[in-house]
């Protein structure tokens, strides 16, 4: 075969394997969003995050938003969905994945959220679903529920996790089991984490606190592990940022001071992040990057 001839060979191999290969997928997290209280819609920092997604998801089309709670305050109803959310984050509702927070049960039965988000908030209101993104299993939960309902959904994630394909998982929900933020170390998902860390899940959101923060991989006691999950506390929506008090082990970076998102970029067996800053005029803003294997 001619020289031309191989090199026809290699470029047709080399399309090959470029189809074939599984698409990187790209994430935007950030919990504690919309607060039009006090501004209108265009000028709240939920609008300048959502400006930031905006900016970069025109690099990444194969693109999810996911929200980690608190969608609108101060009690989730349907017009702080209509009027306030729906005018900053609501551009990005056809990729969103939305957890509830606390503030979002503010009215009863968190009516506004799931009459905002419909089916993209899960089957049957219960607040809780999963989604397949190539080799990655993500689990929506809801850190809100309590007795039945809580019983309930461990029992459908156990039988989740046991029947899992995927190489990777991420769950993510409101209340943040280990965090150095004022509302700290939350127990309302223990349980949920220890049969994550079980299971050797490899990431887990959060929000809440309204700051950042980035923690080593810790185990289902909450101690550091290389083999555990690493957890993220993105409370940076757009809500006024609150202090933090004192610090958890296993917390490696953290601040209170910059709004913004959670950018994660899942691949087949790794994953990267990289915290997008809503930066001032002539300032530069916090970053946090990395990457690791899943497990």
């Amino acid at each position: 075969m001619s020289l031309t001839g191989l090199n026809t060979v290699a470029v047709a191999q080399s399309k090959k394997v470029q189809t074939n290969a599984q698409p990187i997928i790209t994430l935007y997290s950030a919990g504690d969003i919309a607060d039009c209280r006090k501004t209108p819609a265009e000028q709240t920092m939920a609008a300048q995050t959502a400006k930031l997604i905006s900016t970069d998801l025109a690099r990444n089309k194969n693109a999810y938003v996911i929200t980690l709670g608190d969608n609108t305050y101060p009690i989730g109803k349907p017009e702080e969905f209509n009027n306030c959310y729906d005018k900053t984050w609501g551009k990005f509702k056809a990729i969103t994945l939305p957890s509830p927070g606390n503030h979002d049960y503010g009215v009863p039965m968190a009516n506004g959220y799931y009459n905002y988000f419909d089916d993209l908030a899960g089957p049957g209101r219960r607040g809780y679903y999963k989604k397949t993104l190539g080799n990655w299993l993500l689990l929506s939960l809801n850190s809100n529920i309590k007795g039945q309902a809580m019983q309930e959904q461990k029992r459908w994630l156990k039988g989740v996790l046991a029947q899992r394909q995927s190489t990777c998982v991420m769950a993510f929900w409101h209340h943040p089991v280990f965090s150095s933020g004022g509302h700290g170390n939350v127990q309302a998902m223990r349980e949920v984490w220890e049969m994550l860390a079980d299971a050797r899940v490899d990431l887990v959101l959060s929000s809440h606190d309204h700051d950042y923060e980035r923690f080593a991989p810790l185990d289902k006691h909450g101690r550091p592990d290389n083999n555990g999950i690493r957890s993220f506390v993105v409370g940076t929506g757009g809500a006024n940022l609150t202090s933090m008090l004192f610090v958890k082990d296993g917390s490696e970076i953290r601040q209170n001071d910059s709004h913004g998102v959670l950018k994660l970029q899942l691949r087949s067996n790794s994953y990267s992040w990289e915290f997008l800053s809503v930066t001032k005029p002539n300032q530069q803003g916090f970053t946090d990057q990395g990457d690791s294997n899943c497990h």
